[in-house]
């Protein structure tokens, strides 16, 4: 669900999921080595290296480094990644070479379930592996993104179904089951910093490291958060309303868009 379609501060009007990519997008700088995953993150990946972060580096698990696709690819196969590409390397170079010794800055992540504590579920719903309710995509490098990377950005859409107090399978730690898992494992990146979603952002609290809500989007109000979330949401003291999105944004974003034909796959 796309949800209702306010104004920006230009006039230009805007849905929730057009909010929540651009305030992800916002969230890179520009310079830093981006390891990107297909479908919301790679949106917003390719929309902040076409506005704010022109030097953003872009990194996809196929082995395409400093990429730079004309359109959104369609998977991490996609050719336009290989031809835009500063170099093609193999997967294990990638892990060996790039992620795991700490050479990437930030690791953009989705997912269908994430808690309270960051932790990531993209390969069962249900408490039997075997004979789950939904069995999922599966890992793919998510694990050594989450586990690796200098800060890890996540981004999804809000609802209680998604946002639940444990996920049904850790593929990609957040902190851990009790929010203090990371120092025992010896994980080397510090973990996810911002949860981005069409309703706001929620971040870790320095001291336990449970999920908070820092950030409202346009028009939506603390109780929405709360009701979409399934776990009992802390508040920050101080809520910020994220920043509309410009017209420049919106045309780009837009634009990437509509090479995929029938927009966003994910």
């Amino acid at each position: 669900m796309s949800g209702p379609r306010p104004e920006s501060a230009t006039g230009a009007e805007f849905s929730s999921d057009e909010m929540m990519t651009v305030a992800a997008a916002r969230s890179l700088s520009d310079e830093a080595v981006c390891f990107v995953g297909i479908g919301l993150p790679s949106t917003a990946a390719n929309l902040a290296r076409r506005t704010h972060a022109p030097g953003l580096v872009l990194l996809y698990e196929s082995g395409t480094l400093g990429t730079r696709p004309e359109r959104l690819p369609l998977s991490i196969g996609d050719g336009v990644l290989a031809e835009t590409a500063d170099a093609v390397v193999g997967v294990p170079e990638v892990f060996n070479y790039w992620l795991q010794p700490g050479r990437v800055d930030v690791g953009f992540l989705g997912g269908a379930q994430v808690d309270r504590y960051g932790n990531i579920n993209t390969t069962v719903i249900g408490d039997d592996y075997r004979s789950p309710k939904v069995r999922l995509p599966g890992a793919g490098g998510a694990p050594e993104i989450a586990a690796s990377c200098k800060e890890v950005l996540i981004v999804m859409r809000h609802s209680p179904r998604a946002f639940v107090p444990a996920v049904d399978f850790v593929t990609s730690v957040g902190y851990g089951r009790d929010g203090r898992a990371r120092d025992r494992l010896g994980l080397f990146g510090s973990g996810p910093v911002r949860v981005i979603t069409d309703l706001g952002v929620l971040e870790p609290d320095p001291e336990t490291r449970e999920l908070v809500l820092t950030r409202l989007a346009p028009k939506v109000e603390v109780e929405q958060v709360r009701a979409a979330t399934g776990w009992p949401l802390r508040v920050a003291e101080r809520v910020e309303v994220q920043q509309p999105p410009t017209e420049n944004e919106l045309g780009i974003l837009r634009d990437l868009k509509a090479t995929l034909g029938n927009g966003e796959s994910s």
